[in-house]
């Protein structure tokens, strides 16, 4: 998705709206926990002047993220809603907000959609009870109740070789003393 100015200067009158998707793999390198990211689907509108262009600029999208718990994939679906402005060279910007100067002749939001798509990602995902596996290769998740009856079940055996031995003392009641 990018435009001329010299495309955009034909739109000064009436407005140029926007729908379109973006490529934003790149946010992958830069973001290593970033597994996967879907075309982002890109709709707005931009006013251009004659030295700039103020755009409201809406991204949808989903991000392939890390569970916290477990490392399986999620998915985590993002709405940004954004106002950008973009300056041509050699000319001023006349708000203090961000703006974004535009060198040379093409305007490409390309890196200002991966800033927005960046600052989207959580800090911890978890996934919904139902899809929180209960139990994998050498661990698994059980409440206190469930754990004491395994515990109870998994009381030590008496080994089958020892067993005439555990019956005489189990007779007797007590164990053999020195005499």
């Amino acid at each position: 998705m990018k435009w001329t100015i010299r495309q955009l200067l034909k739109h000064r009158q009436g407005g140029m709206p926007v729908d379109g998707t973006a490529d934003l793999s790149a946010v992958k390198e830069r973001n290593p926990e970033i597994r996967g990211i879907s075309p982002v689907r890109v709709t707005g509108s931009c006013t251009v002047g004659s030295g700039s262009m103020t755009c409201r600029f809406r991204l949808e999208g989903t991000l392939t993220l890390p569970e916290s718990r477990t490392w399986e994939d999620i998915d985590y679906p993002f709405e940004i809603e954004t106002d950008e402005q973009f300056v041509w060279e050699g000319y001023t910007a006349t708000e203090d907000d961000s703006v974004h100067e535009v060198t040379g002749e093409v305007v490409d939001p390309t890196s200002v959609f991966e800033e927005l798509v960046l600052l989207e990602v959580p800090i911890q995902i978890l996934a919904d009870e139902a899809a929180k596996p209960l139990e994998g290769k050498g661990w698994s998740f059980a409440s206190e109740e469930e754990f004491t009856a395994r515990r109870e079940e998994e009381k030590p055996k008496v080994d089958p070789r020892l067993a005439g031995l555990a019956d005489l003392l189990g007779r007797t009641g007590k164990e053999p003393e020195d005499e």
